[in-house]
């Protein structure tokens, strides 16, 4: 069985996880910092605060620059559930855009009529790893005077050219920006998040709302030759990422730039592969944009069955994953009274399947990944002289 994703990892890895384990300290500490300033550093941002998900940092993110009860917050449905999770969890409402003509990011054009005298913040989506258009949406958050939050739960390794200058994804162009290190993730501590931001009232916030609101941390307790009280500033939370995950992390992170390489190759072959099979659109990547290629998201013609398509090539050892899902169309959210134009997000979510892609996968595995695909093509098409109607 060739898997939709297999994380990348070592020894060194494992040995600098056993070194933790052997130190005696386990939680949140010097690891943690560490891994804190060499992110920073790589992305370039002026901060990195670690913490236990992209969730929690999502939530701290939308906390941080004021979402609160009753406000509304411009986003996408298309994307995992997460996103307009974070946003319900500070009380606040998600206003939901459609996406772009033939991508999978938000549609920078639909943003201004969803915005309202309540709208407190926007938040953008890198979805799949690919850059969406940071330069027109920075641009409406500045104009309509709204915080910026990206979404780049899959975005670390990508790039995106802003004026003629190539930007790490991280470097925020808003606020803030949240990662994610999920094993499906380019880089990963098992689980752990990240913000990066350019404002130190905000990464004060973090620090302090990731540990329960506490003045001082319980390793600058533990490191004082001196008896210490911490007190409680605020009502925080348990966010914080373990020293285990972060020495991971920290040789993820020296391997980022050899994972991103590779994966690009991948993809690009990907992209000359399916060229010979019919019924298939392949993923465009902006010239703006140098994407990690977290996922490979295929569109199926009008006519192809998603399910059956995905089913064939399973009973024939290949796994995918169905395209990324549209939060309206959850349970939690179908109560919602406003009326959705998102026929593009329902598309993509019907008609897109995401393909193995991980660093190890060989020549000789990619090329059985398309064989099954052409397959399933066949043995799904209405009748063999079905003409397939493209997207």
């Amino acid at each position: 069985m060739i898997p939709i994703a297999q994380p990348f990892l070592g020894f060194e890895e494992a040995d600098a996880a056993r070194a933790v384990v052997l130190s005696g300290w386990l939680s949140q500490g010097s690891e943690v910092a560490s891994f804190e300033t060499e992110f920073a550093a790589d992305v370039c941002a002026r901060h990195a605060c670690a913490v236990s998900n992209c969730t929690t940092a999502l939530h701290l993110a939308l906390l941080a620059v004021g979402v609160r009860q009753g406000s509304e917050v411009v986003t996408v449905s298309h994307s995992f559930i997460a996103g307009a999770n974070s946003i319900r969890h500070v009380g606040a409402i998600p206003v939901f855009v459609d996406i772009e003509e033939g991508g999978f990011n938000i549609d920078p054009s639909r943003i201004a009529d969803a915005i309202t005298p309540r709208t407190q913040a926007i938040l953008c989506v890198h979805q799949m790893g690919m850059p969406c258009d940071l330069q027109s949406v920075s641009a409406i958050a500045k104009q309509y005077s709204l915080p910026l939050i990206e979404d780049a739960a899959c975005a670390i390794g990508s790039q995106i050219r802003i004026d003629d200058t190539w930007r790490k994804i991280g470097k925020p162009h808003g606020d803030i920006v949240c990662f994610s290190f999920h094993p499906r993730k380019v880089l990963t501590t098992g689980e752990g998040g990240m913000l990066t931001t350019d404002n130190d009232d905000h990464d004060r916030f973090f620090r302090l709302a990731r540990q329960h609101g506490m003045s001082i941390s319980d390793g600058v307790r533990h490191a004082s030759p001196r008896v210490i009280f911490e007190e409680y500033l605020t009502t925080g939370y348990n966010y914080r990422m373990t020293d285990i995950q972060a020495a991971i992390g920290r040789q993820q992170l020296k391997r980022l730039p050899e994972i991103v390489a590779r994966r690009r190759s991948l993809a690009m072959r990907y992209r000359v592969l399916l060229t010979a099979v019919s019924g298939v659109r392949a993923p465009s990547e902006p010239g703006w944009t140098k994407s990690n290629w977290q996922s490979f998201a295929i569109s199926l013609d009008i006519g192809l069955d998603q399910k059956r398509v995905m089913q064939h090539m399973l009973d024939n050892g290949v796994a995918t994953r169905r395209g990324i899902m549209c939060a309206h169309r959850e349970a939690a959210y179908t109560a919602d009274p406003r009326p959705h134009a998102l026929g593009r997000s329902e598309a993509a979510q019907d008609r897109s399947i995401l393909l193995p892609l991980f660093p190890q996968m060989t020549d000789e595995a990619q090329q059985q990944v398309v064989d099954a695909l052409r397959a399933a093509i066949k043995a799904c098409s209405k009748t063999p002289a079905m003409r397939l109607v493209k997207a």
